[in-house]
């Protein structure tokens, strides 16, 4: 499938499950996924057994496997039982489920930012907000808000390093070139490939 051209409709391998959730343009989700109430910018791709929940993700983003957006918690501190047969409850033939509980979960949106690379294993908690061209370690657990162009990495995830200089992220950010439309991305693309030009030529 990695060899396939993608297009307008999104590519999904086997065992995809989505439910609530649009995906743009020359978006690639990889098998074994599952996305709840998810909005997926154009150009996205997720690398396969992923778990991505209550979430905006922008465009350009590359998300490893296994990384899961947005965990929910389990009540450990509202309630006597962590266990979901407390908000599942039908599922245990216990009644109505507690739709409180998942609204509540649903108004903890994670929002994820314009080419935002995810690594392996990666967990992004609930109302954590990644900015543009963030770089977030394989294994991470990020639990707070990471900042454009910021490399992060660790248990909490801590910033580590800066991608490009303030002046350049500026520049960058001015560019907004994940709104170049799919012509003028092609035909830029070896200026991509070269920083220098790119700088030079759109910066």
């Amino acid at each position: 499938m990695l060899d396939s051209i993608l297009g307008i409709r999104p590519m999904l391998d086997e065992d995809v499950i989505l439910e609530g959730t649009t995906l743009g343009a020359y978006t690639h989700i990889q098998a074994h996924s599952v996305f709840c109430d998810v909005a997926v910018g154009d150009y996205s791709y997720f690398a396969g057994n992923n778990q991505v929940y209550y979430a905006n993700i922008g465009k350009f983003c590359s998300v490893a496997s296994f990384a899961r957006i947005n965990t929910t918690n389990h009540p450990t501190y509202e309630r006597i039982a962590q266990h979901h047969f407390t908000y599942r409850s039908k599922r245990f033939g216990f009644g109505e489920d507690d739709d409180e509980f998942f609204a509540r979960r649903k108004g903890k949106i994670v929002t994820v930012g314009n080419d935002v690379w995810i690594g392996h294993n990666a967990v992004i908690m609930p109302c954590v907000t990644i900015g543009n061209g963030a770089a977030i370690g394989a294994g991470a657990v990020v639990t707070k808000e990471v900042e454009p162009y910021s490399v992060v990495a660790g248990v909490p995830a801590k910033k580590i390093k800066m991608r490009f200089s303030d002046d350049l992220i500026t520049r960058i950010e001015r560019s907004r070139w994940w709104d170049w439309d799919h012509q003028c991305l092609k035909e830029r693309l070896p200026d991509f490939r070269n920083m220098e030009a790119f700088v030079r030529k759109y910066l």
